[in-house]
């Protein structure tokens, strides 16, 4: 098949999909419905606060699972670098001279200092402050100072620490632990569909920014429902979608939540063949356990990161707005402007408030425990997804 050819396939599969997702919202839009779990889950609040407990799902799930960490239009020449610690562990990811993106470790083989500073970059060495080791953007050590009188040491085994890592569908995914690898085909499974359909290789990033949030847990939640919207989004997101309206398909632990907009009210009665299928929808992608990707009319769309801090109570969320091109004109740059304006005020003064209360809340002896409803089966699936792996892990001990 010509790529014009396959282009055009995946256009109209892709409508058909979306085609789907319509008349599934809209079936819920007429009966005043959502898409619902089996029954209410309850979950004890333990599993929100316990600093032990938190250490194990956070070495389980964040330290042994894939994280996808950049995005690929982050690194796009080679030499373009991101430096960033997670959960501990401080990370270089780097496109190297043959176009392959590896991770390592970002610390020197000589006495462990920080060979590179937190951010982006461009650089064609890597060298340490210390003692001016220096590595090649592929990890091999090239060079050391007053090398004759430190004596003779092997190059070949003292190469910076690599990570595994993998770019798949415009996403760069690293393993935390040095020597462990996954095959990342087999962890998205039928996903990895869903996150090519983004397209987010050929997006443009307007604006990145971090924001201090509650604990992990906490602060996913409210990635992963639409119940809250009417009550706490009602000047911001809430305005274009309806709340307690969700369609929910899942991948194992990966989701995608689809909203209805409050436009669905303008097609009740129209022929499906005049609907425009990218309307009335919003998609929001979960790739387990961090990634949310939400994409937003206007050619506008939000990738959050939620990573752990060192406590039950805090998280740091990487924020990237991106446009589906750079904005040329005044116009433009005001639509782009608007857009993170919103985001902003809807996650950090909207979500992370209210969710800073109920981070307040765990250190009372107000709830034993949380329930979920059926209304919030997403939320349900993220839960029994940290569940089922602690047991996996637990088996394997």
């Amino acid at each position: 098949m010509h790529k014009s050819a396959a282009t055009e396939h995946d256009t109209v599969q892709r409508d058909d999909i979306m085609r789907d997702l319509t008349r599934r919202a809209l079936a819920h839009f007429r009966n005043g419905t959502t898409d619902q779990a089996a029954s209410p889950m309850p979950i004890e609040v333990d599993a929100y606060r316990d600093p032990a407990r938190y250490q194990r799902e956070l070495d389980r799930c964040f330290r042994h699972l894939p994280l996808a960490l950049a995005l690929s239009i982050e690194l796009p020449e080679a030499g373009d670098y991101r430096a960033m610690t997670v959960v501990d562990v401080p990370v270089i990811i780097v496109r190297g001279k043959d176009g392959r993106v590896r991770a390592f470790i970002n610390a020197c083989r000589h006495r462990g200092a920080r060979i590179c500073k937190p951010g982006t970059g461009h650089s064609r060495l890597f060298t340490c402050p210390y003692h001016a080791w220096a590595y090649s953007t592929e990890g091999q050590l090239i060079s050391r100072y007053a090398a004759d009188s430190f004596g003779d040491v092997d190059h070949d085994q003292l190469g910076l620490t690599e990570l595994w890592c993998a770019e798949r569908a415009g996403l760069i995914y690293v393993l935390l632990t040095p020597g462990e690898r996954c095959d990342i085909d087999a962890w998205l499974g039928d996903f990895i569909g869903e996150l090519e359909s983004l397209k987010l290789e050929s997006w443009s990033i307007f604006e990145t920014r971090e924001l201090e949030g509650p604990g992990w847990k906490v602060a996913i939640d409210g990635y992963l429902e639409v119940y809250h919207h009417n009550s706490l989004h009602g000047k911001t997101v809430g305005q274009m979608t309806i709340g307690n309206l969700l369609v929910l398909d899942t991948w194992g632990p990966h989701q995608r939540l689809t909203f209805g907009r409050k436009t669905l009210a303008d097609i009740v009665d129209e022929p499906e063949e005049q609907w425009d299928v990218n309307a009335h929808i919003r998609l929001i992608h979960n790739c387990f356990p961090n990634l949310s990707i939400s994409g937003i009319l206007g050619g506008h769309c939000l990738v959050s990161q939620i990573f752990p801090g060192p406590t039950p109570e805090t998280t740091t969320t990487r924020q990237i707005m991106l446009t589906a091109s750079a904005p040329q004109t005044e116009q433009e740059l005001k639509a782009c402007e608007t857009f993170s304006s919103m985001v902003l005020q809807a996650v950090r003064d909207e979500d992370y408030a209210v969710g800073g209360t109920i981070q307040a809340s765990l250190r009372t002896s107000a709830n034993h425990e949380f329930i979920f409803g059926r209304n919030e089966p997403a939320v349900q699936n993220y839960h029994r997804t940290i569940a089922r792996l602690m047991d996996e892990s637990g088996a394997r001990a």
